[in-house]
């Protein structure tokens, strides 16, 4: 539980540190995008990670600190020039993540979708409105010739059926993979090991949480967790900020931050984490990639930097069961993930204690 890996000395520094990721060093920066070039068009007001690429009036650039969509050529203390080997991999990159268009579903932006034989990438949230009609919320996105709608993401709705056969149905599939895709280092750093590493490191933790995906609310919601000292303050009451989600986000100044980060006022209405399947996964993995808890990295960074599993355990719940305070929590955790890292056929790799 969150509530038990935050303590209230430390919630002063938990918003200020929401949004920071260990930035890699420039020459680990020109050696992604020498060999990956992975980018999407740069959207104004889309959230990009430290690492990430994008084309912006022809020219690349990279990401050197986590920012909510600033310019690129105005901005230069967040985003750098890079050089994409003429351009290899182009806005056909992104299309691997691409489903097909449903209406009423929840879309965020950077999300692509194909339609009628087209595709188009979202400018604007939206509660999945006609790409061909509302063209504010949608533009036509060119793929170099196709995609892979629905592929591409380490873990298949099959396999992950089989890792939560008797789960709660709002842990949905198609919610997890729409979050992922709204936080697009997410999954998709490093090779194809790293990347099942990390999604299998990343859903045996809210496995532990949730009982199996099982449980969307703390069992007990009798508990304040609410820091007073922060000048928000707790709009939605006292004992409203108890454990919700796969990773079990609690306290105010931690709605505060996954709010703040994701567009949603969390803090005013806490409970919209347990009454949307894919904003439930944002939260989980909001602070999979952007907070270090008890431990010394975020478990994104962990995973793939190859710390290994056990910090993840650490930035979750170190303070109460690494070095030795809770052995059989860690133990429960490693073996959820060596079960599902056998799933999807991926070594789990080492380090797997905390």
């Amino acid at each position: 539980m969150l509530k038990k890996r935050i303590l209230a000395s430390l919630a002063a520094g938990v918003v200020a540190a929401s949004l920071a990721v260990i930035a890699p060093t420039a020459s680990s920066q020109a050696e992604v995008s020498a060999q990956a070039c992975t980018f999407t068009d740069w959207v104004q007001g889309q959230w990009y990670t430290t690492g990430s690429i994008v084309k912006f009036e022809g020219n690349y650039y990279i990401a050197e600190h986590d920012n909510p969509g600033y310019s690129p050529t105005v901005s230069t203390w967040y985003w750098e020039p890079t050089s994409c080997d003429g351009g290899g991999g182009g806005g056909g990159a992104t299309c691997t993540s691409a489903t097909d268009w449903v209406a009423g579903r929840q879309y965020y932006t950077g999300n692509i979708v194909r339609y009628n034989g087209s595709y188009y990438i979202a400018e604007h949230d939206n509660p999945g409105y006609d790409p061909t009609v509302s063209t504010w919320f949608w533009e036509p996105h060119n793929c170099n010739g196709g995609g892979n709608p629905g592929g591409g993401f380490p873990v298949s709705e099959a396999q992950f059926n089989q890792m939560f056969p008797g789960r709660n149905s709002f842990y949905s599939y198609q919610g997890f993979v729409d979050a992922a895709r709204t936080i697009p280092a997410f999954g998709t750093t490093g090779s194809d090991t790293v990347k099942k590493q990390e999604v299998a490191a990343f859903l045996a933790n809210a496995s532990h949480e949730t009982g199996g995906l099982v449980y969307i609310e703390e069992i007990n919601k009798n508990n304040d967790l609410c820091d007073e000292s922060q000048p928000y303050g707790c709009p939605a009451g006292t004992y409203a900020y108890y454990g919700r989600g796969p990773i079990q986000l609690s306290w105010n100044f931690n709605y505060k931050a996954a709010g703040d980060y994701l567009g949603l006022n969390l803090l005013q209405n806490p409970h919209q984490v347990a009454q949307n399947s894919t904003t439930a996964w944002r939260t989980a993995i909001w602070y999979w990639m952007t907070q270090r808890g008890p431990g010394t990295m975020t478990p994104h960074d962990a995973m793939v930097n190859s710390a290994g599993f056990g910090q993840t355990i650490r930035s979750i719940n170190g303070s109460l069961e690494c070095d030795g305070r809770n052995p059989a929590q860690v133990q429960s955790r490693v073996s959820k993930y060596q079960s599902i890292t056998g799933i999807i056929g991926v070594t789990p790799g080492g380090n797997l204690y905390c």
